[in-house]
């Protein structure tokens, strides 16, 4: 148990501001396996539970079988387990979790904290930000994932992009994925496809293969030719990544690559490092990966 405690109290850390900000406190400490000064983890056949109390409100922390969950239940009185639904899942291997995969999975659960209890007056300095297309709205057809969506989502699983992420917003008064991605947006991806990670890769291409299958064209071009087609057409790197990859992004990426790094795509590389010089944006309709490779 001493291994799960020390993963639950570094990412219970993590969630810190946004528990206070809705209002939520730690079950108090000393129940069953804990000491006074422990958090109050309770085990059972495997299963880690860490319950937060909040006025007719609780959220739980469920770690099991290499997962942990977020859940949460409304109510007056005692909120039993079946009174809890899940808000979020995550993968988590103990045996390869290292500090930045605990300050992302925090990351993602504090800004689902606070979407589903925080104060809709409140104002942060990340409200001033482009709001990110949600899921039900892309699930649901009301709207298709774009670029800013993706560097939202990519800068909460990778904490070093939030930064550049907002910057980029700041200095052109919109998002530019060509410029984010170029400038090292990318960078991130392509050392968790060398590392080739299970948990990270699968993590990886589940928010790639949801985004590239429900947006739009500019977005599939950003996926498979800015991000992905800076694999350079290494048949390690590539291979790495086909048990991941749906369908619908496994062929572009192939065909994408295979064409940027021969003798034949040298001005699209071109292009891709030295995009024209930033115009405000006009209404005109994008023409998907080919107009990204200069073909179109």
């Amino acid at each position: 148990m001493a291994e799960i405690n020390s993963l639950l109290t570094e990412i219970t850390s993590g969630l810190e501001e946004a528990l206070g900000n809705c209002g939520f406190a730690a079950a108090a400490p000393g129940g069953k396996g804990t000491s006074g000064s422990e958090l109050p983890v309770q085990e059972q056949s495997g299963r880690y539970v860490l319950d937060f109390s909040g006025e007719g409100k609780a959220l739980r922390l469920e770690y099991f079988d290499s997962r942990i969950s977020l859940l949460a239940a409304q109510g007056e009185g005692e909120l039993g387990d079946a009174d809890f639904g899940q808000l979020m899942v995550s993968l988590l291997d103990p045996a390869r979790a290292d500090s930045r995969d605990l300050k992302s999975i925090a990351a993602e659960f504090s800004e689902t904290i606070e979407e589903k209890f925080g104060k809709k007056k409140k104002k942060t300095v990340d409200s001033k930000l482009p709001a990110p297309v949600s899921k039900a709205q892309a699930r649901s057809g009301a709207a298709s994932y774009d670029a800013n969506t993706l560097a939202n989502r990519l800068s909460v699983m990778y904490p070093e992009l939030r930064e550049p992420y907002k910057e980029n917003i700041a200095r052109y008064g919109e998002f530019l994925p060509e410029e984010f991605f170029r400038g090292g947006g990318a960078e991130p991806i392509v050392a968790t496809i060398r590392q080739n990670d299970p948990q990270k890769m699968k993590k990886l291409f589940n928010l790639l293969n949801e985004i590239y299958e429900d947006g739009t064209n500019e977005i599939q071009s950003i996926i498979a030719v800015s991000i992905l087609g800076r694999l350079e057409n290494d048949q390690e790197l590539l291979a790495n990544c086909v048990d991941y990859m749906s369908g619908d992004l496994l062929s572009p990426v192939i065909q994408v690559n295979k064409f940027l790094w021969s003798n034949g795509g040298k001005n699209a590389r071109l292009r891709m490092e030295n995009p024209p010089q930033y115009k405000p944006k006009k209404n005109q309709k994008k023409n998907g990966i080919l107009s990204a490779l200069g073909l179109q």
